[in-house]
């Protein structure tokens, strides 16, 4: 596990919101445009988000057009975080990432699944949707952008990070970033990233969270990009990379060890063993496969995503 040196953000007065359901802020400019939604802390030890848009709203960041919401999403995992063992507030019974479809949040029987109905009248107004994740493993920016290409247009706009990985979601659940229209095939309106800043408790992942959120919101036309402090601003990536998931490899049970300690965007030829499953090896299936996120074992669960292989995209 990595050292946490990111502090745990005091929450006490954003958790109130503005809306009647804690952790959420609307603000409407009263203008035409698009409803821009930012989402933070889905797993309560990814807390980087949380920062991010504790800075807006200390900021008094508001809409020029269009309408804004700001929301810190599982606040009960969140409040069980502690920095060595930041895997228990992941979440409090299940994935808070996986649960995005009608039939999982018509059940509305664990934490996860209350809270996100809660949260879900703003997420089916929304337009784009940027949401704030880090890593257990890859210190390296990740835009998850999907495979649609409106959302892997998008983040290559953006200008960085060096990497735009189109991946088609996880076979335990749908995501967030994926729910509704924004999961829906050719050009609806809508655009989602889901922005993987770094590791979780690196420093770097608030600057890079902070970045990402003030590059989409200027993108979607919420705001102009002088309205936001410079200082917010990375530089651009030298160069941005897509790459396409084609399979992932999840664990089929809780024997599952890598074959080394891989930090992620690694690339392999054909052929090269990654690990091993139930005791059969995980072997590269094509020469420039590219790792993409590989778990931490603090995670492992039969059924959860280890790693994503992946290729250039064309």
């Amino acid at each position: 596990m990595h050292v946490f040196d990111l502090p745990k953000p005091d929450l006490c007065a954003e958790r109130a919101g503005n809306t009647g359901v804690d952790g959420v802020w609307h603000f409407d400019s009263g203008t035409a445009g698009r409803h821009v939604m930012v989402s933070a802390l889905i797993h309560g030890d990814e807390i980087c988000g949380a920062w991010a848009l504790k800075t807006l709203l200390a900021a008094g960041v508001r809409p020029r057009r269009g309408k804004l919401t700001l929301t810190f999403c599982n606040l009960a995992a969140f409040d069980r975080f502690d920095p060595h063992s930041n895997p228990v507030s992941r979440f409090v019974d299940e994935d808070m990432n996986r649960i995005w479809s009608a039939d999982k949040l018509a059940a509305n029987d664990t934490q996860e699944r209350r809270r996100a109905n809660a949260i879900l009248p703003w997420l089916q107004e929304a337009d784009w949707l940027l949401d704030l994740h880090s890593m257990s493993a890859s210190a390296e920016p990740l835009q998850l952008s999907g495979i649609e290409r409106r959302n892997i247009d998008l983040a290559l706009s953006l200008g960085r990070p060096a990497y735009i990985i189109a991946d088609a979601g996880h076979a335990a659940g749908v995501r967030m970033r994926d729910y509704g229209r924004f999961g829906e095939p050719g050009d609806n309106g809508t655009r989602s990233l889901l922005i993987e800043c770094g590791l979780h408790g690196a420093l770097s992942s608030r600057d890079v969270a902070i970045d990402q959120t003030a590059r989409f919101l200027a993108a979607s036309g919420a705001v102009d990009r002088a309205d936001l402090p410079a200082e917010w601003l990375l530089p651009d990536a030298p160069r941005q990379r897509a790459l396409r998931v084609t399979q992932a490899v999840a664990a089929r049970s809780t024997d599952f060890r890598f074959a080394q300690e891989w930090k992620g965007l690694e690339s392999l030829p054909a052929g090269t063993v990654i690990g091993w499953n139930d005791g059969e090896p995980v072997t590269a299936p094509y020469d420039d496969c590219v790792l993409i996120m590989p778990s931490s074992l603090a995670n492992l669960r039969p059924g959860v995503t280890m790693v994503r292989l992946a290729q250039p995209l064309a």
